[in-house]
């Protein structure tokens, strides 16, 4: 049999109960509703529970926390005379990445010794600390928090036998390579790693090189987004944006909705006129404390929240499978990043919808997109909407120029309009319509003051 023939037996595994899980991971399978795998977990599961290291390849709701999970959980019950000591760690670029995972793997242990505990920033850290003391069998870690528990001495990975790099690409691009490199160098080279990722970029492949061992490739659907979504572009105008989106929540059946803005500050602004039009709305960027963010995820899970104005630190960290539209305010700025959002829908062979309102200066993104679908991408308008109206002296994510404003300066006397007062600084604000700073930028993290430019956005999501 060649190196590779075993993988073909697993082929046709169409059920959980075809695997040889524990039998409390069985159960807890039968209690979740799990009947047939996904296509990545019926590939990856077997490369898993083999010892194999694994790079897997797959778009965002396709079921890989199970596909990692679930091998996890089997050793640590195959072998339960290490209780307390930390085996397993899954790094992850978001707090809400590793909160939904952990409550996979909560749910899974049900009824077994096995204890988890997540650690990333935003929160205090003195119950992440009494966690790690006490000794967890897996920690889900965010990579800068996880090093300042490790400087404090309250995390030892010194008996880390398997570890998972999800969103690696996300990592990558949010700047955690620096801490992701320094995390490795504190667990045992021998161990299980495995790599999972939305995308494989040239840049992940030193990372693979430097941390497993002949892995094997699993690779599912990622040249595009399921096929369930359906897809439409709304030409638009810039100011009239927010009144085409009203326009489109009020003539369409939305159930659940999630809407991507570029930036945090356009967030706060379209979420405040979507709720003064009536609608349940909350907000998630990384400006929001790690309580209101959870807040606002659990009240958009159970429906109290109808619609859900999120950046771009939300797109792979929303697990919310009754999405029915994602909406894209602003275009994002790569085809991978579409992929992602757009990814939030369609989940779990339902059907979603995804928009995405466009301006002239979006041409060029779009024909990223749509050479990533395959497909040109249906342009629709609304018969009766005003697409001719003039925009105001003064839009709503518009400032009035420098120039034309009238400051009073600190020494009390008023200055001339178009002046700036004598001794005065140019004020450092930024139009909101020029480029600001956004999420998901490069954080700085323990270790990594060399490397890194400080950005307060993405330290939020460490």
């Amino acid at each position: 049999m060649q190196d590779d023939d075993w993988l073909d037996l697993f082929e046709n595994i169409m059920q959980f109960s075809d695997f040889s899980f524990h039998p409390q991971i069985q159960s807890a399978i039968r209690k979740a509703g799990f009947d047939k795998p996904t296509p990545i977990q019926e590939r990856a599961i077997p490369v898993g529970l083999a010892g194999h290291d694994l790079i897997g390849t797959a778009q965002t709701g396709t079921g890989k926390t199970a596909a990692f999970v679930l091998p996890i959980i089997q050793r640590l019950l195959t072998d339960t005379s290490k209780l307390g000591r930390t085996r397993a760690l899954i790094v992850t670029p978001t707090r809400e990445l590793a909160e939904q995972i952990n409550t996979t793997i909560r749910r899974f242990t049900a009824g077994t010794p096995i204890r988890s505990a997540t650690v990333y920033g935003g929160v205090g850290m003195q119950p992440q600390d009494r966690a790690l003391r006490t000794g967890v069998e897996i920690i889900v870690a965010c990579p800068g928090r996880l090093l300042d528990h490790i400087d404090r001495g309250a995390a030892s990975l010194n008996g880390v036998e398997m570890l998972v790099l999800d969103e690696a690409d996300r990592m990558l691009d949010m700047g955690f390579l620096p801490s992701v490199k320094r995390i490795l160098s504190y667990i045992p080279r021998q161990r299980q790693t495995m790599l999972f990722s939305a995308t494989f970029a040239p840049e992940l492949q030193q990372l693979a090189s430097d941390s497993l061992r002949n892995p094997k490739r699993v690779d599912v659907a990622t040249s595009a987004p399921t096929k369930t979504v359906a897809h439409a572009l709304y030409p638009v105008s810039q100011h009239l944006k927010t009144k085409l989106l009203l326009k489109l929540l009020s003539t369409t059946d939305t159930n659940s909705v999630l809407i991507f803005t570029r930036t945090k500050h356009r967030a706060n602004r379209v979420a405040e006129q979507i709720g003064r039009a009536g609608y349940n709305t909350a907000v998630l960027h990384s400006n929001k404390s790690q309580n209101q963010r959870q807040l606002a995820l659990d009240n958009f899970r159970s429906g109290k929240v109808q619609i859900l104005v999120a950046t771009d630190i939300a797109a792979r960290g929303i697990d919310v499978a009754t999405i029915s539209h994602v909406i894209n305010y602003d275009i994002p700025d790569t085809a991978d990043t579409y992929i992602h959002r757009i990814g939030r829908t369609g989940r779990a062979e339902r059907e979603g919808d995804a928009m995405t309102l466009v301006t002239s200066e979006d041409n060029a993104m779009v024909r990223d997109i749509e050479r990533v679908l395959k497909a040109p991408i249906e342009r629709r308008t609304l018969q009766d909407f005003d697409y001719s109206a003039p925009a105001p002296v003064l839009n709503e994510f518009q400032r009035e120029p420098r120039g034309q404003q009238f400051r009073q300066p600190r020494g009390g006397q008023p200055a001339n309009r178009g002046q700036r007062p004598q001794g005065s600084q140019q004020p450092q604000r930024r139009a909101a319509n020029s480029a600001p700073q956004r999420d998901g930028q490069r954080p700085k993290s323990s270790g990594d003051n060399a490397t890194r430019r400080p950005n307060r956005s993405a330290v939020a999501a460490k």
